[in-house]
């Protein structure tokens, strides 16, 4: 195109004749000429084109990020490009996807771990149909998985229950079977009952003691090796330890009422369990403690030895 200003006469491509023309001052309010898109369509917004379309439109930018990258970052244009989407999604206060974004980028992903799953389950007291019906919802509305299946809460759930930790008492215990199998049996077999006791049949899951014990001291590893650092035995890591437990018995209601509809059943739920209250070290002729129950009643610190139903 011929530019039509006096004294100038320049021959300028098609495409930068806009550009041109904007150079010219005196031409800067009356445009006689402005720029027309002859054919093709008027430019779509980027997300709406096909992947093709995107790569193509974005080709001379990814020609630069490629080189920016080789230059500074080893040639990892994956991290160049997602830094520039972090820095323009906190420019403009988009701080929660943002963190998402990070999240994926150091490899922790946007979802919760399982454990943390099931110890919301748990503290909501939600029941396991419950829990599944929110987390189907939460992922149709928001498109991702940010709480976890319930298997994988299962899987989670193991490690917390005895007879999950091989271990070994040395010196050996006496007449103590090693097997830690959980069966269901009679709750109250090898318990004499008096010619007073009401007769109750009952049901239940019983744990061996030593199992129990051990699960809950490898629950608690960490704040036993913290109270440790705390107070700088690092070198008695092998002990000896004295464990102080409390054992209870909680009745834990009418069942009947906690599945909903259907007949009234009389049954009672019975849980026997111990509380760790505390846990001392023998360092020479004095012992320092090195953990303490602060909520020795809470039913969250409570480890289970049987669950019955009566």
């Amino acid at each position: 195109i011929r530019c039509p200003v006096k004294e100038c006469d320049e021959e300028i491509l098609h495409g930068k004749y806009g550009q041109h023309l904007s150079s010219h001052k005196e031409m800067k309010d009356r445009e006689p000429y402005s720029h027309i898109n002859k054919g093709g369509r008027p430019r779509q917004h980027l997300l709406s084109l096909t992947r093709r379309a995107q790569k193509h439109r974005l080709r001379e930018l990814k020609r630069q990020v490629k080189a920016f990258a080789e230059k500074e970052e080893g040639g990892d244009i994956k991290a160049v490009c997602m830094t520039l989407f972090l820095l323009a999604l906190r420019a403009k206060n988009e701080h929660r996807q943002a963190d998402e974004l990070e999240a994926i980028m150091q490899g922790r992903g946007s979802g919760l771990h399982p454990a943390v799953c099931l110890a919301i389950r748990v503290n909501t007291f939600l029941s396991c149909s419950q829990y599944h019906k929110m987390y189907r919802t939460v992922k149709a509305v928001t498109g991702r998985q940010i709480f976890q299946p319930l298997h994988a809460l299962r899987t989670a759930e193991k490690a917390l229950l005895p007879g999950y930790h091989p271990f070994e008492w040395k010196p050996p215990l006496k007449n103590v079977s090693t097997n830690t199998e959980v069966g269901i049996i009679d709750g109250l077999s090898g318990l004499t009952l008096s010619i007073d006791d009401y007769p109750v049949d009952t049901i239940a899951k019983r744990f061996r003691y030593d199992a129990a014990l051990v699960c809950a001291l490898k629950d608690m590893e960490e704040e036993i090796l913290e109270g440790m650092k705390a107070k700088n035995l690092d070198d008695y890591l092998n002990g000896p330890f004295t464990v102080v437990v409390k054992e209870s018995c909680d009745g834990m209601g009418d069942v009947s009422e906690k599945h909903g509809s259907g007949p009234a059943v009389p049954e009672k739920a019975v849980r026997f369990s111990f509380t760790v209250m505390n846990i001392a070290i023998a360092c020479g002729n004095e012992s320092k403690r090195i953990f303490e129950e602060v909520k020795p009643n809470s039913e969250l610190c409570c480890k289970p030895l049987c669950l019955m139903l009566a």
